[in-house]
């Protein structure tokens, strides 16, 4: 619904161990494709994932940001490990803090249309009480928000919801990169899971390794570009996360065979042993 009704909206997902209760006070990453595929149809959100209770601090402004940007619900997916993790955090003054202001309409009641695209084909919004009146509904409909059941109107809606992102990503894109144009192996992560790797990446190095690390910070829409470049270079993907093999799939999709991918899963309630994240690195140099 808040797809489709285009509302900004920030949800917080601190992920466990699952199918149902599951490990309810225990880590894991299994819900990445839940907050990527959860509702039906077709549509794109943004998903950020913190690795620090500082990133949770940072990135909670950012995912507010997001979603007064492009008109879209934000999933803030952290994990149990975050969750309940304490460390300093910095909080600037806060006229320092970056604040995406939402865009409120620039045309006056009587031409004002609730969901004509602007720019970035997202539409403006109105604040209640400035004399607009307005029609939103879940339905397909109009650039005013009045229902129209074709399947042209369909069509050309859900490619807006679509577009506004996919046409966005490199502006969304939100990625740490520890790499060099040389390395033959390159471990890809995100969340709790980017604090373990690179215990095993630093010891893998320390014996003459050429490893590469890539943290995920938003996870969805997926940086297939950035993917289907270091395929196109590195002798071998790692993918260490918490679940049997989600963002895994995404990777594997973008590689294109260009260099094998190789998953190290984990169910969940701890977090990866680094000695099997360093074992799989000396196994993908061979």
């Amino acid at each position: 619904l808040a797809i489709m009704t285009e509302t900004p909206c920030v949800f917080v997902d601190v992920q466990r161990g699952g199918p149902s209760t599951g490990l309810p006070t225990l880590p894991g990453q299994a819900d990445m494709m839940q907050a990527r595929w959860g509702s039906h149809g077709d549509y794109e959100i943004i998903a950020l994932c913190p690795d620090s209770p500082q990133e949770c601090f940072d990135l909670t402004i950012e995912a507010f940001n997001f979603a007064e940007e492009y008109r879209v619900p934000v999933m803030f997916m952290m994990d149990e490990c975050i969750g309940h993790m304490s460390e300093r955090v910095s909080i600037p003054e806060p006229e320092k803090i970056k604040i995406v202001p939402r865009k409120y309409a620039s045309l006056p009641p009587g031409e004002y249309k609730m969901y004509k695209p602007g720019k970035n084909l997202v539409p403006e919004m109105v604040k209640a009480g400035d004399g607009y009146n307005i029609h939103i509904t879940g339905l397909t409909h109009d650039e005013r928000g009045y229902p129209v059941i074709t399947p042209e109107c369909q069509d050309e809606l859900v490619s807006r919801l679509v577009n506004k992102i996919r046409n966005n990503e490199e502006k969304i894109r939100m990625i740490h990169k520890d790499l060099k144009d040389d390395d033959e192996i390159v471990v890809i992560s995100y969340g709790i899971s980017s604090r373990v790797v690179t215990l095993a990446i630093d010891k893998a190095r320390s014996e003459g390794l050429k490893v590469g690390h890539l943290r995920l910070i938003v996870v969805w829409p997926f940086p297939e570009q950035v993917i289907r470049e270091i395929a196109g270079k590195a002798k071998a993907l790692i993918v260490v996360e918490m679940n049997m093999g989600q963002a895994f799939r995404e990777v594997e999709r973008c590689a294109g065979g260009k260099a094998p991918v190789y998953l190290i899963p984990h169910a969940g309630g701890t977090v990866h042993d680094p000695m099997k994240v360093y074992d799989k690195i000396k196994e993908a140099v061979k």
